[in-house]
């Protein structure tokens, strides 16, 4: 039967939470212990006893599209996310060696902290190899644990916002890069790939004036065959969905002799 998982975090400071870790490890006192020195650095700490139980909780918390396979139980999603796991090698039901395989087969790229009691190279190049971001030989301190989170953490995070393109927003209009996706006075506008790249450019480059032979090139390419009137006929196509009166456009003005502005 399987143990059943322990969802309560041990809070200590609640409005003070930095982070949210799954701490996965079989042996009593080693998992209180690292909980405990994680709840009162302000992390709101999950705790495991078991692969299986891992799994349980990571398909709780791993947003939608970083599911784990279908053959595990499923649970429905929560809000929460998780922002870092600290794994044991050895664990009943599955190691913790494919339980990390099986969060990277999905995408996932949370930090990972391996614990394990084999020290030798060949052990920590293999937990590192199947996708685990640092590794920790028992017995270890709790600083250096302490320490190690706080550096995946942050290495984590900058990696995120240095891939994670901004939303672009002029007044009422809002690009959403990432998602494809644009709102217009709060509403949701449909655009297809070439005015959506458009408008995404005079968005990242407000007041600045692009001739039809720069759009060109900058959006269809230096090897396309066709006149500037294509230009025309897509801005004409991008002032029907932004414009509240196309005819005298407020946000991309034509600025005759030279092209186009946006704002």
């Amino acid at each position: 039967m399987l143990s059943t998982p322990s969802l309560e975090a041990k809070k200590v400071q609640p409005n003070m939470k930095i982070g949210r870790v799954l701490v996965v490890e079989d042996e009593d006192l080693i998992r209180e212990t690292i909980a405990l020195t994680l709840s009162e650095e302000g992390y709101e700490v999950l705790t495991a006893v078991d692969g299986r139980s891992a799994l349980e909780i990571i398909q709780t918390t791993i947003g939608k599209g970083n599911a784990l396979p279908r053959s595990f139980p499923s649970a429905a999603q929560e809000s929460a996310k998780l922002d870092l796991i600290i794994l044991d090698l050895m664990l009943p039901y599955v190691n913790g060696l494919d339980l990390c395989r099986l969060v990277r087969r999905e995408g996932n790229s949370i930090p990972i902290l391996m614990l394990s009691a084999k020290g030798t190279e060949t052990d920590r190049v293999v937990g590192l190899e199947v996708g685990a971001d640092d590794y920790l030989t028992k017995p270890f301190g709790m600083r250096e644990l302490v320490a190690r989170c706080r550096a995946l953490l942050r290495r984590h995070q900058q990696f995120q916002s240095s891939t994670q393109a901004p939303t672009l927003k002029f007044q009422d209009i809002t690009v959403f890069p990432q998602e494809c996706r644009v709102t217009v006075r709060g509403e949701e506008v449909n655009f297809s790939p070439k005015e959506f790249k458009l408008l995404e450019l005079f968005m990242s480059h407000t007041k600045r004036v692009w001739s039809r032979e720069q759009l060109l090139e900058r959006i269809w390419g230096p090897d396309f065959i066709g006149d500037s009137k294509t230009v025309d006929v897509h801005i004409r196509w991008l002032r029907e969905k932004l414009e509240i009166d196309p005819s005298n456009p407020e946000y991309l003005v034509t600025v005759r002799g030279f092209g186009y502005r946006f704002g």
